[in-house]
């Protein structure tokens, strides 16, 4: 019914930048919150950033002042700029979305496919 495909992962030296993108698509009725997730190798998933349909946002303190989370209500897509990425940035970047979807007017959680960010020299 509903699908989160994300892009724009890859490799990148430390400092640099990468932009990720999620667009939803399907049954769609309304898109409430939607974040970034990232799990490294051995750790658990951890919050990144988040952002609820008004615009309000929500960063893990690794990342304040480094990444900016950003949403277009009208193309059901999320992005992620990331700045000056660390080595220590690198995981396995989610995309999630709180959906409400025609068929149940029931919001549910959705996750994207993951996109690998590696950051090194």
């Amino acid at each position: 019914q509903v699908q989160l495909v994300e892009s724009g992962g890859g490799l990148v030296q430390p400092g640099g930048s990468l932009r990720l993108s999620c667009a939803a698509s399907g049954s769609i009725f309304r898109t409430n919150a939607m974040g970034w997730y990232r799990q490294a190798p051995g750790k658990q998933r951890e919050l990144v950033a988040a952002i609820t349909s008004g615009g309000t946002t929500n960063y893990a303190d690794s990342v304040k002042g480094r990444f900016t989370i950003s949403r277009d209500n009208a193309k059901n897509t999320v992005y992620l700029q990331m700045n000056t990425l660390k080595p220590e940035d690198t995981a396995v970047y989610y995309c999630n979305a709180r959906i409400v979807v025609v068929s149940t007017l029931s919001p549910l959680d959705y996750w994207g496919q993951g996109t690998q960010v590696t950051v090194s020299s």
